[in-house]
């Protein structure tokens, strides 16, 4: 029987199937697992993974389950059932709820099952939409969704100290649902959203009262059949609103006209690294000046100067959306501009790690696409004086764009085993040498046989992260600590 979702009582005792597990701490599916627990669910947690390869999150379930059960005497807390390297159906149809995780595919035979036998399919996003008393806004996008969603939640904090941000930045919002229940003023939450964790949302009735779609370029073609599909997904940030909320575009993409169409809310903004065009309001640059062109506000709100750990043209497009979406949310031009000045951005996106014999060494792990591969390339590159590590597990994207940047800037090109090795040798050619390694290990080695005064290693993948490392930042990590290996640390 399927679960009533009309009150989060309603968990006590049923029979829930959390799918996809995962292996961040705090991400979607221990997230959701120990919501799950912590409200009296019975779970059953499946993962094609095997028990070894998810043994530090199921570590990690069983420590939350014991602490729950002293903590909860009052109500029943159920030990969760693992069926790890497998997926069995009866787990799907003989529930009352599937939790869906991003890693799991709308089109999978065990979802697609569940929905047929009339059981709910749920993630953990749509879930706190539904129970979050307080206004969400939301960021996705192909590039720039995480520097943006974090920069926003800066802002923030300038209102309320205990900000969420949560979503896709690696920590389940589930984590943070019981003690917003408990706050009697508003609390302001930013969720960075993936197109995966978009499709949850699809028909919920409720969307964010900001919504920001930071871009749009060819990604994850290993899910979606077409860019149509993938932009789809994009879409239905939107699609949820309500005509009052607010929706914040890229003026400097020709599909945002498009998007924009679409889109429900009658309150567009925009903003722009060029002056906005007639009829169209928002934050754009000018120069080293950003400029607000709003109904209440005109004028410089910031300098570009003023960016000091956010450099390159493509910050300074994030930096004009997270200033836009904390204006309408009521952060003050003077609280932007603060933030603006000390943000020290994230880790794993062009982040400098060390100088050693001097040589720049440079985590980008989270470049998963071509355009973030080439956005690093223009910002370090001198015509021939990187070291390029990167390649992995293929998302079906062209790499004809990535190869001319790469021929023009890199003097070696160290590639990942993965299904992207061969579309990428080919794109290359052969004008630059190109090595394959097998590990972290392999391919710094072959770095350092390479390096001389003034090259920059840049770790800056434009591929998937599966196969070799657990995910990107476990491949960042170990670019880390082979740097510090260098420095004798």
């Amino acid at each position: 029987m399927a679960i009533d979702l009309s009150s989060i009582d309603h968990f006590q005792d049923a029979m829930v199937t959390v799918m996809g597990l995962g292996r961040f701490k705090q991400g979607s599916g221990v997230g959701a697992s120990k919501w799950l627990m912590r409200h009296g669910a019975q779970i059953v947690i499946t993962d094609l993974k095997s028990a070894e390869e998810l043994r530090e999150s199921v570590d990690e379930i069983m420590k939350w389950y014991s602490q729950y059960k002293k903590e909860y005497t009052h109500r029943n807390i159920y030990a969760p059932v693992f069926v790890l390297g497998t997926h069995d159906a009866e787990d799907f149809t003989n529930v009352d709820l599937v939790m869906q995780n991003p890693g799991v595919a709308r089109e999978s035979e065990f979802v697609t099952l569940a929905k047929k036998e009339g059981v709910p399919v749920e993630s953990d996003i749509s879930l706190f939409f539904r129970y979050c008393p307080f206004p969400i806004y939301s960021v996705t996008g192909t590039r720039g969704k995480s520097t943006t969603t974090a920069l926003w939640g800066e802002m923030l904090r300038h209102i309320h100290p205990n900000t969420v941000v949560a979503g896709n930045i690696t920590r389940s919002p589930l984590e943070d649902l019981d003690w917003l229940l408990e706050e009697k003023t508003p609390v302001p939450v930013v969720l960075e959203l993936s197109s995966w964790l978009l499709e949850s949302l699809e028909g919920l009735g409720k969307g964010p009262q900001i919504a920001l779609l930071t871009n749009v370029y060819k990604d994850h073609l290993d899910r979606y059949d077409s860019f149509e599909h993938y932009l789809w997904a994009k879409e239905l940030i939107f699609k949820e609103q309500q005509p009052d909320q607010i929706a914040l575009l890229n003026a400097d993409q020709e599909l945002s006209e498009e998007v924009a169409s679409h889109v429900k809310s009658q309150r567009v903004y925009w903003f722009s690294a060029n002056a906005l065009p007639e009829g169209k309001l928002g934050a754009f640059q000018d120069g080293d000046q950003l400029i607000w062109k709003l109904e209440e506000a005109q004028g410089t709100f910031a300098h570009v100067h003023d960016l000091a750990h956010l450099v390159g043209e493509h910050n300074v497009m994030n930096a004009l959306s997270a200033s836009l979406g904390a204006h309408f949310a009521g952060v003050s031009d003077e609280q932007i501009h603060e933030t603006l000045k000390t943000f020290a951005g994230l880790p794993g996106r062009q982040q400098i790690i060390a100088e050693v014999e001097g040589v720049l060494y440079v985590n980008d792990t989270t470049a998963t696409s071509p355009e973030g591969v080439i956005a690093a390339l223009k910002r370090f590159g001198r015509g021939g004086n990187l070291i390029w590590i990167g390649g992995g597990s293929s998302k079906g994207l062209p790499f004809e764009e990535l190869a001319e940047q790469v021929r023009a800037q890199c003097r070696m090109a160290i590639l990942f085993d993965g299904t992207a090795f061969d579309d990428l040798s080919v794109a290359l050619g052969s004008e630059i040498p190109i090595v394959k390694a097998m590990s972290m290990a392999q391919a710094m080695e072959a770095a350092s046989t390479e390096v001389k005064l003034g090259d920059i290693v840049l770790l800056s993948p434009g591929t998937a992260s599966f196969g070799l490392f657990k995910n990107e930042f476990d491949r960042g990590e170990q670019f880390n600590k082979a740097v510090e290996a260098l420095k004798g640390v």
